[in-house]
């Protein structure tokens, strides 16, 4: 999108002098940090019957702690000035007194009139104005206004549009996760129209693996995972509610469906089974089945966990204190907590048990599942039948009774009798055993019969477990009241809580249903302040590595104030109702993901060129002030992703089955106790995108670092660098047998070594090896010849490596080191980060 900008003198306001003082932006966070532990929101922890976080009690009438306009006549300032240590404020004790600088910062703001505020998250966003800039910079679209407004007030002016290979391989990795090919580096170099990089944009936007891509945060903040946790972790079939979302991020559902749906798609009118699908977001909970655990702790815990996972993903609040008291910091209460809770409490889930698929489910079953099913029920049946005839003749009785009836049986062990009280086909696992253990001397041939039936259950329950049911969301017929619970205790109820939001934010509508759908549409409202910033913090996280707001999660006071507020609030409004775009954008509609993604993509800010000076580096760490590029080392699914696809080795397929790539072998083992053994996948299961990687809870997925546990609900991302990474990325047989195919698809293409490593290089780096850099190659490649070339043996056992087979035809020594050389070009520094 393109905006006419006027480039005029800067008509942003300009900065603060030393005499002003905001509450939101000065003073509220000196409390928060300070005073609201004592003195804030948790009626339960405050002193002196005193909250500092509320305008009518600090400026009460009734002997006032802060007295506007005369600092002197202030108790806030007598308390925080005090020499006697039994009256200063904090208290000596808690180690956390104010410094000088912010003494006087709270003196300046009585004197100034101690005017209040809202903080700043619970206030509605406003579309302001675009700020006018007086540089002679390229402005794409208004994104760039604001950040170049924002340098203008530091000083600093922005870096220089990347090259365009860097550009390429930048946004095809943002936008789909894996780097572009050769050609299309190429016809994007040649493309000298104007649009050339909008083009390469939305081509990607347009592309199904998108929607694999983009899918990888949402699964972290829905605690998408292939098992329930906790100490049995049994296997779920959650898998096409993942398929789901990767769907509806690929056909940009306007952000507001997507949101309802997943909350209460079951309860929208004549609601379709992939509406229903959607719920499936809020039973990605973990499943506590351990032996002793009360039903019901169980159900109150599922129910906590998805108001949490609510307040996070659309709220940015920390509600899980609230469980217990009143939020410390926050203006929520903990009758509001409840009252959130109780939009999710209808469900007829007992939390008895451990399925994996706990009713409410939506059965997925093909013709294949459906047809095994009723084979191996067949099979279970005539087995049964046979066996009935043939303890007709070991227990003989009358005709109609049941075994035990029988003479022969009344002197067998209970534990038989009772066995032998149920017909065959009923009979359970154990008693199946029991039987043929106690008959495995005298009755042979009936022995073997009850175990081959018992084997013949397995495999008809495991034809029916392979039937996909995804759990979802369903309100039971009988209303369940929602009561306050003592320090969160299943078993202390007290005062019961009608469904409902926190005060501190918009009204549900008046007259509206009580229920998730209202809540849902409540979520998106354009007036909830929160939402629209929250998921717009987050997308700018995943581009440019830390959100306008650092603490993604944490919108509340104790959360950081956003660096450049107007951006944000820009973007948030932009996000809900979209300016009329100037070039033909197709994806300007309310809620669109995919014209918010194209907004931030296609700014001068994102295009910038990631080198930076020591200076600046020194200055802004972080890049806050996004005077330069993202560069940022890329998550590990994506890594490996790269990895797979600049060999050849992708096997690209939307959706389906969690697949079992190469892992270790007893790390399940290792960690269940014996009782789960990794199925290693074979085929193309192996070469799979990431997001289709069966998850188990308790311990993910090997080949990945710095990715979240998917136990609870992750929307902060983890980005460390240690020596430890290349354990996974030189040493995983993913990366030995991506390098040997990379080395293979290279020796394929060119005879000569110059151009073999060029090509290698493009197809991970998207440009070529410079000369210095194609010096150092060539070096490397010829000491890995005569590396392997002394020991041929070795040279045989990493071309091993693997399950895909090496083309035979090409040279054992040659192919080696090559396969070497590809394995440092994929892990380089540059191939590792995104720049």
């Amino acid at each position: 999108m393109r905006y006419l900008l006027p480039i005029l003198a800067l008509g942003f306001a300009s900065r603060l002098t030393a005499a002003d003082v905001d509450f939101d932006r000065d003073v509220r966070t000196i409390l928060s940090d300070h005073c609201f532990a004592c003195h804030g929101p948790d009626s339960k922890a405050r002193k002196a019957d005193l909250r500092l976080d509320a305008k009518e009690s600090a400026l009460r009438k009734e002997s006032p702690v802060v007295v506007p306009g005369k600092s002197g006549d202030s108790e806030l300032i007598r308390r925080v000035t005090a020499d006697d240590d039994s009256e200063r404020m904090p208290p000596p004790r808690f180690k956390k007194p104010l410094s000088p600088k912010q003494v006087e910062t709270l003196r300046r703001w009585v004197d100034q009139g101690a005017v209040w505020g809202k903080h700043w998250a619970f206030e509605p966003p406003k579309r302001g104005q675009i700020p006018s800039t007086n540089f002679q910079i390229p402005i794409k679209n208004p994104i760039d206004a604001f950040v170049i407004a924002r340098l203008a007030r530091e000083g600093l002016k922005p870096a220089p549009e990347a090259d365009k290979a860097t550009l390429i391989r930048r946004v095809s990795l943002d936008l789909t996760g894996l780097p572009p090919t050769p050609a299309e580096v190429d016809a994007f170099l040649k493309d000298r129209s104007p649009d050339a990089y909008e083009k390469v944009v939305d081509r990607l936007l347009a592309s199904l693996r998108y929607g694999e891509r983009m899918a990888w945060e949402w699964l972290d903040a829905a605690r998408y995972a292939d098992s329930n946790g906790y100490q049995g972790d049994r296997e779920r079939t959650m898998w096409p509610w993942r398929d789901w979302a990767v769907k509806a991020l690929n056909a940009d559902m306007p952000f507001d469906r997507f949101t309802i749906e997943q909350l209460a798609g079951d309860l929208l009118p004549d609601a379709t089974t992939e509406q229903k699908l959607a719920t499936g977001f809020l039973r990605n909970h973990m499943i506590n089945g351990e032996g002793g655990r009360i039903p019901e702790e169980n159900r109150v815990e599922y129910v906590m966990d998805m108001t949490e996972t609510v307040g996070t993903v659309w709220l940015g609040l920390t509600l899980t204190c609230c469980r217990c008291h009143d939020h410390k910091y926050d203006p929520v209460k903990q009758t509001e907590y409840y009252g959130l809770f109780a939009f999710f409490n209808q469900t007829p889930v007992t939390g008895a048990g451990g399925d994996p698929q706990t009713k409410p489910v939506v059965e997925f079953s093909t013709p294949e599942d459906e047809a095994r099913l009723k084979a191996a029920r067949r099979k279970a049946a005539a087995a049964a039948k046979e066996l009935t005839e043939l303890e007709r003749f070991i227990f003989p009785r009358d005709p109609g009774k049941p075994a035990n009836d029988s003479s022969r049986a009344k002197d067998l062990p209970k534990a038989v009798r009772d066995a032998l009280a149920k017909a065959a086909g009923r009979r359970s696992r154990d008693q199946l055993a029991k039987l043929a253990k106690h008959f495995a001397v005298t009755e042979r041939t009936y022995s073997e019969r009850l175990t081959a039936l018992a084997e013949l259950f397995d495999a008809r329950d495991e034809a029916n477990r392979r039937i996909p049911r995804v759990m979802v969301m369903e309100d039971q017929a009988k209303f369940r009241d929602t009561f306050v619970l003592t320090k969160g205790l299943y078993n202390k109820p007290t005062v019961k809580v009608p469904a409902g939001v926190p005060v501190v934010l918009p009204p549900l509508p008046e007259g509206a249903p009580r229920n998730r759908l209202t809540l849902a549409r409540w979520l998106v409202s354009p007036d909830n302040p929160l939402t629209a910033r929250v998921v717009v913090n987050r997308y700018w996280q995943k581009f440019f590595g830390v959100g306008l707001v650092k603490t993604v999660e944490d919108f509340g006071v104790q959360g950081e104030r956003p660096g450049n507020p107007e951006l944000l609030d820009w973007l948030a409004v932009e996000f809900m109702h979209p300016s009329k775009p100037t070039d033909g954008n197709r994806w300007a509609s309310p809620w669109s993901l995919k014209h918010l993604v194209r907004l931030i993509v296609t700014s001068a800010t994102y295009r910038q060129s990631s080198k930076v000076s020591p200076a600046l580096v020194e200055r802004d760490p972080e890049n806050r002030l996004l005077a330069r590029g993202p560069r940022l080392r890329m998550p590990s699914w994506m890594i490996r992703d790269q990895a797979l696809f600049a060999s050849g080795l992708l096997a690209e397929k939307l959706g389906g089955t969690p697949v079992y790539p190469y892992q270790p072998p007893g790390v399940w083992e290792e960690a269940t106790f014996g009782n789960k053994k990794y199925p290693p996948g074979h085929g193309d299961d192996l070469y799979r995108r990431s997001v289709y990687t069966f998850w188990r809870r308790i311990v993910g997925p090997t080949m990945f670092f710095d990715t979240a546990s998917r136990q609870s609900c992750t929307v902060k991302q983890t980005r460390t660098n240690t020596p430890l990474h290349v354990l996974a990325t030189l040493n995983d047989t993913t990366y030995i047998e991506a390098a040997r195919a990379l080395a293979q698809r290279a020796m394929k293409a060119e005879t000569d070594d110059g151009k073999r490593i060029a090509l290698a290089f493009r197809l991970v780096l998207a440009r070529g090896p410079t000369a210095a850099e194609a010096k150092v190659l060539l070096a490397g490649l010829e000491r890995l010849r005569r590396q392997y070339k002394a020991d041929p043996a070795l040279a045989k056992k990493l071309l091993a490596v693997g399950e895909s087979k090496r083309d035979e035809s090409l040279d054992l020594i040659e192919h080696t080191a090559m396969t070497g050389l590809c394995l440092t070009i994929l892990n380089t520094d540059e191939a590792l980060t995104k720049e």
